[in-house]
């Protein structure tokens, strides 16, 4: 995924680059676009469920520390004005209060095109209802940041903040590379985001077990600096088990816990 802080950077100079690539025939040959009328994302795949990341950070030049967090994505399939719908609650915990997200997305479930978004940091809430064509503040809901925002899409796009379970969908193979529409509310713009498969890999999972994977990778340049991104897929199920990124010295990992990882929702004082 992308880093959350560095994100409109990053997409902007890979927006650069995949601009080139894809005007290139070559490339175009081998590129999948995927746009959300084409309906190319393999919902059926995403499985409802509470899945939890340990997520952790490493800096090259300090051997005696890192900085974790546990993100916890709850995926549920609902039924709203008769259109089935998924419902996706996300909560990022970190060492201290200032780290803590909450996140919820509303997306059709027959091509997960989104519907509604909004994610509170702190005490600041910022509330979005999505359009094929544009974004727009969800003015109804309380406090939030955003009253009275609108932007124009010049196409219809993903939400960037759901990327892993977006991975979870793509129709992954041996050298396939993927052209995904994808947008964060606060962007300027949605962008192509150009991903590849890479190759496959047997990894072992907390539990033990020895998955076979697709590796997919992104990357891009900015200001003279380098990033990778590296996701590993499960080729059987379509999970998503592992992630690497490295970027300017540092490095960030993410690994799916097993099922049997405590849900701390419940013993949380309301």
């Amino acid at each position: 995924m992308k880093i959350e802080q560095l994100a409109p950077k990053i997409a902007a100079l890979g927006l650069t680059f995949l601009s080139l690539l894809l005007n290139m025939k070559q490339v175009m040959a081998q590129t999948d676009t995927i746009r959300v009328k084409d309906k190319r994302l393999v919902t059926t795949k995403l499985k409802p469920g509470l899945n939890q990341y340990a997520v952790y950070f490493q800096n090259a030049k300090d051997s005696r520390s890192l900085k974790f967090s546990l993100w916890l994505r709850d995926i549920k399939l609902e039924n709203r004005g008769g259109e089935k719908v998924f419902a996706i609650t996300q909560h990022w915990y970190g060492n201290d209060t200032s780290s803590y997200r909450a996140i919820y997305s509303v997306n059709r479930a027959s091509d997960f095109a989104p519907l509604y978004h909004s994610e509170t940091i702190g005490k600041k809430t910022k509330a979005f209802n999505w359009f094929a064509d544009k974004v727009l503040s969800a003015d109804t809901v309380a406090g939030n940041e955003v009253r009275n925002f609108k932007l124009d899409f010049q196409f219809p796009n993903f939400n960037w903040n759901l990327d892993i379970e977006t991975f979870e969908m793509l129709p992954l193979a041996e050298g396939k590379s993927f052209a995904i529409p994808f947008f964060e509310a606060g962007m300027p713009t949605p962008l192509y985001v150009l991903y590849k498969v890479t190759g496959s890999e047997v990894i072992t999972t907390l539990d033990g077990n020895k998955v076979d994977c697709w590796k997919l990778y992104n990357e891009s340049d900015y200001n003279g600096r380098h990033f990778t991104e590296t996701y590993w897929i499960s080729k059987k199920n379509h999970e998503f088990l592992k992630e690497e990124d490295a970027f300017a010295g540092g490095y960030r990992y993410k690994v799916r816990m097993i099922g049997a990882a405590a849900n701390p929702l419940p013993r949380f004082v309301k």
